[in-house]
């Protein structure tokens, strides 16, 4: 019978991650981290660890990182640009609007801001169109940015002449493109007289011949903004004009006394 001792005792084989063979894979792995070491020391290059892939924002130009953020920037500053003028716009109109009540109840006509170099004189109303708009002293540029105005020094509504009115097509006077000859408009004073008018007239008219008379004998009111509605440039040349004439008792009341 042979000797046995431990050093000749072959060692069981039990497989699996903890038996020979999972030693044996530590061993290579032992001796490839050393050959690798070797390696690395020779080449700096390490196989065990590759290289990352770099990142797509990482490896993004520096400038094109710089005019992403001022495009954001100047996006945010033109939205706001447009939210202040959006509530400037509905803020100017509910002062205008406290204005002409408080002209209706005091007959005078206040300013609707202390700075404001206009303010309401009387209201213009579109039955048909259900249309309502504040018509406001004077017909230049500043004015007609807030609403119709009125041009100076000629009639009031109602009184024997001719009124008249001017707006931008693309906002106040924008009904003026469904109005027709017969329709009624109705104009309230800070008096308190309503004038009824019946539109007798529209046309188109070049704005450097333009004529309007000044004096009539039936209290006028003639509408004028410019022609064509759906021009995408302002300014044109064209005037659309809408004459009407007034036909109520008030009117005709006033007629009698001028």
């Amino acid at each position: 019978m042979a000797d046995v001792t431990p050093e000749t005792v072959p060692a069981p084989d039990r497989g699996g991650p903890v038996g020979r063979g999972a030693g044996d894979a530590r061993a290579t792995m032992r001796a490839a981290a050393l050959e690798d070491g070797v390696g690395l020391r020779k080449t700096g290059y390490d196989p065990r660890f590759p290289a990352a892939e770099s990142s797509p924002v990482g490896s993004e130009p520096r400038w094109r990182v710089v005019l992403s953020w001022l495009l954001a920037v100047a996006a945010c500053v033109a939205i706001a640009w447009a939210v202040a003028i959006l509530g400037k716009a509905h803020l100017g109109q509910a002062l205008l609007e406290v204005a002409w009540k408080r002209a209706q109840a005091s007959g005078s006509t206040p300013a609707p801001w202390p700075w404001a170099d206009t303010r309401p004189v009387a209201k213009l109303y579109a039955p048909r169109q259900q249309v309502e708009r504040l018509l406001l002293a004077g017909a230049n540029g500043r004015t007609l940015a807030w609403g119709p105005g009125i041009v100076d020094g000629i009639a009031r509504p109602g009184e024997r002449g001719n009124a008249i009115v001017t707006a931008h097509r693309d906002t106040h006077f924008r009904f003026l493109a469904d109005v027709a000859i017969g329709d009624a408009l109705v104009v309230e004073r800070a008096d308190g007289v309503r004038v009824r008018y019946r539109i007798v007239a529209t046309r188109i008219a070049d704005a450097e011949s333009l004529a309007i008379p000044r004096d009539t004998e039936v209290p006028t009111l003639t509408l004028v903004t410019c022609w064509p509605f759906g021009a995408i440039n302002p300014g044109g040349a064209l005037r659309y004009v809408v004459v009407a004439e007034a036909d109520g008792p008030p009117a005709k009341r006033m007629a009698r006394n001028a």
